[in-house]
């Protein structure tokens, strides 16, 4: 039986590209009361926050809020911060993982 393999690192090391999925923890603070909205909160990437009409909204819009907040930090020249695996909030409804996939290099000509 043939099966074929990927072969990223080889290929991502011809392209001179680094690429990685880093793992934030994320906090989720529902609403008190009805006009409110979910919170949401990178507890190991500091002022990443950001919100939603509803746990599914705050997902999406702090999935971007990452994304967003890192390319400007790798654009800059500046280190992401490292994820720690024992961030927590204990006033959190909810803490979740979040991944980041950061691709950083420039193709080789």
């Amino acid at each position: 039986m043939l099966s074929f393999k990927p072969r990223w690192p080889e290929l991502a090391s011809f392209l001179g590209i680094l690429i990685s999925v880093l793992r934030y923890h994320v906090a989720y603070y529902r609403p008190k009361e009805d006009d409110r909205m979910v919170v949401a909160e990178v507890l190991d990437f500091p002022g990443v926050v950001s919100q939603g009409f509803d746990l599914a909204d705050a997902r999406v819009m702090i999935a971007s809020a990452l994304e967003e907040i890192a390319q400007m930090f790798l654009e800059e020249g500046r280190p992401l911060p490292i994820p720690n695996p024992e961030a927590s909030a204990p006033d959190a409804d909810l803490v979740a993982v979040l991944p980041l996939s950061v691709e950083v290099g420039v193709p080789k000509q």
